[in-house]
């Protein structure tokens, strides 16, 4: 059993179309936040026809836009996804469930979330320390616990369960541009395909992708933990 843990595609087409053409596994998982960017309508309907067994899980954007929630993105860029969507996409969203577990030769149980096991939208990161992912990680019983909606890479453990995090398809924060996903087999392998960006004037997206660097990125997402915890 091979796993594509596609993660934060944020309706990057040209991102997620170079990697669907190097994908080589018997399941896709797309891990959440789907469409929250310049081609959503798009995103959803290519990784909708994909022929095999495809298999998607919920994001904290995902969410947002079902319920017309306010989150952290701006209300603008949301409201731009919601308007480029039919009726039957949005409902497809908000079938997402929270996680998927998928039992793997080699690795074991693997639980499939997008922040957190209980959450959409914790942060934790590779630094955050071990005292909070294990509250985050109470009664799981998987040997690995897959990841994402930081937007950057990193293999950690903490006790005895394994933490990835598979990184972003459309919006990474990384040192090289590219699209980062990962492939869970036998063992886990951080993935990032380059890709020719899309023209974003023609897609109407009323704003320009972050860049950030990894120690940057996982720096402001600590301190964001930090301001949200009781």
């Amino acid at each position: 059993m091979r796993v594509a843990a596609l993660y934060d595609v944020h309706g990057n087409l040209p991102a997620l179309d170079a990697v669907l053409a190097e994908i080589d596994a018997d399941v896709i998982l797309v891990g959440g936040d789907v469409v929250a960017g310049p081609w959503p309508a798009e995103t959803l309907e290519r990784l909708r026809d994909v022929d095999g067994d495809v298999r998607f899980i919920r994001g904290n954007a995902d969410r947002e836009i079902v319920e017309r929630s306010e989150g952290r993105a701006p209300p603008h860029l949301m409201e731009f996804v919601r308007e480029r969507l039919s009726a039957d996409d949005i409902a497809f969203l908000g079938s997402f469930p929270l996680t998927e577990t998928i039992d793997v030769d080699g690795l074991g149980s693997v639980l499939f979330c997008h922040a957190t096991p209980r959450n959409d939208e914790e942060i934790f990161t590779r630094i955050s320390p071990e005292e909070r992912w294990r509250a985050a990680l109470a009664g799981i019983e998987a040997d690995v616990v897959v990841c994402g909606h930081t937007h950057v890479q990193f293999d950690r453990s903490v006790d005895d369960i394994r933490l990835v995090n598979a990184g972003s398809i459309g919006m990474p924060y990384e040192h090289e541009p590219g699209a980062y996903w990962a492939v869970v087999g036998s063992d886990i392998e951080l993935r990032r395909t380059t890709y020719q960006p899309g023209d974003l004037a023609a897609s109407g997206w009323p704003d320009k992708l972050p860049e950030l660097g990894p120690e940057e990125a996982t720096e402001i997402f600590e301190r964001m933990s930090l301001a949200e915890q009781p």
